[in-house]
């Protein structure tokens, strides 16, 4: 399944969600307003005394009875679904802290905590997704989890245990199952999971409300048996209440277990080791507390961690994960059925620091065959080896005070304010004299160290250093992310035109830092053919002609046609420059909008105009990765690497 394929799934996986909900909330409605209706009878002294059957008594109730009942249960099963989902609108972060998680940062990182940190920002630029925040929960298990309503607001939580006891590829296994999680959608349908099942269990907890208020205070409020009734619709809710647990159990484990398996041959096929996850699994199996987690809140987000939190009754039908041995077989068929003793073992040395691998050379540009433009569609939000190389060397390859920089929330902003400082000395001098007025005290004096070395870097490493600063820059407080957004526009405006690079920097920017900041935006689909959006296809198809051939009309036009030749549809060439890109982004507004399976002839046309010439030069990399980012196609560096 590619990404395109998996997101599309993940649409689906979601209205699959909706009609198991629906389902539950019709038979805890049903359930309810036989339980209603039955303490409503049985309370008045006619009820008690009717010799009728109790099923002609029930049909006997008005219709306006079981239409309140109905909309009662309805009314209070939305409402808290609506608080859950509410309250989960941070995001993975949101979860994370629920969890009792704590932000993992460089400054406090050290041997196999720091190990992590290199896996995740490798994986992640690999990927062409944004790195991802850490937290670190105090758990001796071996586990993990992925959380986010979307890649660009997601984190990875990892147990103290799984740092712990794991060695570097068994943790690289690991974390390339929860990056598979990342990029086909799951995260978002396990957010969405968390609301709709805490809608389903709160009537066992009004039931239980109901009951603990009858205890502390219903004996001296009530004579004689007055109070029966409401202990009974108390004690009713709270069995309703368990049975909706049981329902929620068997959605969590219809929706979840499938995608486990995914995930662990993602892993294997992205690592190319498939000793690394299957070991870590057999670490689970002979650790004491294997995977299991202490943290009450774990119970509602069961079915997002690596491994069981809990073990189950009925374990088969209930359970969020497949059985460890079953997931062990999956990826090496000939296990003998041992497991890793890991009490006996203990903790994993690091062994010295850790440090990324070397691979073959990455350039600016790219020679390519024929067959690019469906590789480059192919490579889109796929885990794969030559991306793991690719970010490896331009990760080796980059400056190591620009590394630092990039890991520090100080110089962070520096690393990114020394991207838009302009050649012009002029200019320049004018952007450093804003940033001394506007910058926080220490940001500009980091600026003008970092200058003269981010002046020599091409797109390609700009990029991958940008990304590698998010998890630094998602750590400002809503303060300093207002003046950093303000003093970047400022900076982008000095020279009164906007670059190519800085929209594309500006993009990933707002891209990937406000959804932490200021919540997700959801994207609805609304385009269902590239046809009903062929002024905007054409818009953006003219202006990668004309980045690939600025002085050349001519040969900008054979590259449109190029493209235009991948599509269905006519459309237009614009030989008329887009003044700071605004039609650009008006018309990526939109297109951000298609269906998933139409983004890859999209991104394909894309590919073949840039790809007229059989080369991709430093601007039209930089102009692909910010059309990707808009579009939400996460697009890995190694579409820029030889052949």
């Amino acid at each position: 399944m590619n990404f395109f394929e998996a997101q599309d799934n993940a649409r689906r996986k979601t209205w699959q969600l909706i009609a198991l909900f629906t389902g539950a909330v019709i038979s805890l409605i049903l359930l309810t307003n036989l339980l209603v209706a039955a303490v409503m009878f049985y309370s008045t002294t006619t009820g008690m005394a009717s010799p009728a059957p109790f099923s002609e008594r029930l049909v006997a109730l008005p219709t306006r009875t079981w239409v309140m009942i109905s909309l009662g249960v309805v009314g209070m099963v939305s409402v808290a679904c609506l608080y859950k989902y509410l309250s989960l609108r941070g995001g993975g972060r949101a979860i994370a802290e629920m969890l009792g998680g704590s932000l993992l940062t460089r400054d406090v990182a050290s041997g196999n905590a720091s190990r992590l940190l290199n896996i995740v920002e490798e994986m992640a630029i690999a990927s062409g997704i944004p790195v991802p925040p850490v937290y670190l929960i105090p758990e001796t298990s071996i586990n993990a989890f992925a959380a986010g309503l979307s890649a660009d607001d997601a984190v990875i939580g990892i147990n103290q245990g799984t740092i712990d006891h794991l060695k570097r590829d068994e943790l690289q296994g690991v974390v390339a199952h929860e990056f598979s999680h990342i990029v086909n959608g799951d995260t978002r349908i396990n957010l969405r999971l968390i609301a709709a099942l805490h809608g389903i269990i709160f009537l066992s907890m009004i039931g239980h409300t109901i009951l603990r208020g009858f205890r502390y205070g219903g004996s001296r409020r009530s004579n004689g048996n007055s109070g029966v009734p409401i202990i009974a619709l108390g004690a009713g809710l709270l069995v309703i209440g368990y049975a909706g647990t049981f329902f929620g159990n068997l959605i969590k484990a219809a929706v979840s277990r499938q995608r486990e398996y995914l995930a662990d041959a993602a892993a294997v096929q992205f690592t190319r080791n498939p000793h690394g996850i299957a070991d870590a699994l057999k670490k689970i199996g002979g650790l004491s507390q294997g995977s299991r987690m202490t943290v009450a809140a774990a119970d509602e987000a069961s079915h997002m961690f690596f491994g069981q939190v809990h073990p189950l009754f009925l374990n088969s039908i209930m359970a969020t994960h497949p059985p460890l041995p079953k997931r062990i077989r999956a990826i090496e068929p000939s296990w003998d059925g041992g497991f890793i003793d890991v009490d006996a073992t203990g903790t994993v040395d690091t062994g010295g620091p850790d440090t990324v691998s070397a691979f073959s050379a990455v350039s600016g540009s790219a020679a390519v065959t024929a067959a690019a433009p469906e590789r480059l569609v192919a490579e889109v939000g796929t885990l794969s080896t030559a991306g793991l190389a690719a970010a490896q060397k331009l990760i080796a390859d980059t400056d190591n005070r620009l590394r630092e920089a990039a890991h520090d929330s100080w110089g962070a902003r520096g690393l990114i304010y020394a991207m838009l400082l302009a050649q012009d000395a002029e200019v320049r001098a004018g952007q450093q004299d804003l940033l001394a007025q506007q910058a926080e005290p220490g940001v500009p004096e980091y600026t003008r160290q970092l200058a003269d070395a981010v002046d020599q870097l091409d797109a390609a490493r700009r990029l991958t250093l940008t990304e590698m600063a998010m998890p630094a820059l998602k750590s400002l407080s809503q303060q300093q992310y207002q003046r950093f957004v303000s003093n970047c526009i400022a900076l982008i405006k000095s020279d009164r035109r906007i670059s190519l690079f800085e929209w594309v920097l500006h993009r990933v920017l707002l891209k990937e830092l406000r959804p932490h900041f200021e919540g997700p935006s959801r994207v609805r689909v609304r385009h269902g053919s590239l046809r009903s959006v062929a002024g905007e296809t054409g818009t953006l198809l003219s202006t990668i002609a004309r980045t690939g051939h600025p002085q050349d009309p001519s040969a900008a036009r054979q590259a449109f046609d190029a493209g235009s030749a991948m599509l269905d549809i006519p459309v237009q060439f614009s030989d008329q420059p887009d003044t700071n890109f605004q039609d650009l982004n008006a018309a990526l507004a939109e297109l951000r909008r298609l269906k998933p399976l139409l983004k890859p002839k999209l991104l394909k046309a894309c590919a073949a105009t840039a790809l007229a010439d059989d080369s991709i030069v430093s601007n039209e990399a930089a102009l692909l990765h910010g059309i990707a980012a808009a579009l939400d196609c996460p697009l890995p560096p190694s579409i820029y690497t030889q052949g």
